[in-house]
C-alpha cells in the first residue's frame, strides 16, 4: 500500500519525500484528498477496503488547535476553517461513514478534555479512540480519562513517562 501510494502521488506530481515517522506529507487541497489517495493505494495494491484493510488516523490535533480561541484550524472543504471540538467530532463522523477508519489517535488537543468526552460519546462505541498526547503514559491522566470516559484506548510509550517502573 505504501509503494502504491508513492506511485499515485508521483502520478499527481506531488511530493513523495517522507517525514520523521516515515509518512508522506504532500501538499493536498484538503484532508479528504489524503484519504482518497490512500483508498486508491489500498485498491491498487490489491486489497479490499473495509474487508481486508482498515485505516487508523493519528490526527495530532494539538498541532492545529488554537488554545486562545479554543478552535481547531483545519481545511475541511479546501479553505481554512475554525472548528469547535463538537464540529471537529462531526467532521470525523462524516469521515467514518466514507472511509474504513477503525481508530482515531489524538483526535483532539491534549488539553481539550471536554472535547474528548464528546468524541468518545459520539464515536467510541464504533471505533478505537486513542489517547496518546492526552495521556502521555501517565497514570493520573489515564485515571482521569477512565473516570471521565474520554478514551477507550491508550498508547503506552516507555520513553514518554520516564522509567519502566512509572510505565
Amino acid at each position: 500500500i505504501f509503494h502504491a501510494l508513492k506511485s499515485i502521488l508521483k502520478d499527481q506530481k506531488l511530493g513523495t519525500a517522507v517525514g520523521d515517522e516515515g509518512g508522506f506529507a504532500p501538499n493536498l487541497p484538503n484532508n479528504e484528498a489524503a484519504l482518497d489517495n490512500i483508498m486508491k493505494a489500498i485498491e491498487k495494491a490489491g486489497f479490499k477496503p473495509w474487508k481486508e484493510v482498515m485505516i487508523g488516523l493519528d490526527c495530532a490535533a494539538s498541532e492545529f488547535y488554537d488554545d486562545a480561541k479554543k478552535k481547531y484550524n483545519i481545511k475541511v472543504s479546501g479553505k481554512p476553517e475554525e472548528l469547535t471540538s463538537g464540529e471537529l467530532v462531526n467532521f470525523y463522523d462524516v469521515l467514518l461513514r466514507k472511509y474504513p477508519i477503525i481508530s482515531i489517535e489524538d483526535g483532539l488537543a491534549e488539553n481539550d478534555w471536554d472535547g474528548w468526552k464528546i468524541l468518545m460519546e459520539k464515536l467510541g462505541k464504533t471505533i478505537q479512540i486513542v489517547g496518546d498526547d492526552l495521556l502521555v503514559t501517565n497514570v493520573k491522566f489515564l485515571k482521569r480519562a477512565i473516570d471521565e470516559k474520554a478514551v477507550n484506548s491508550i498508547l503506552i510509550k516507555l520513553n514518554q513517562i520516564g522509567t519502566i517502573t512509572e510505565t
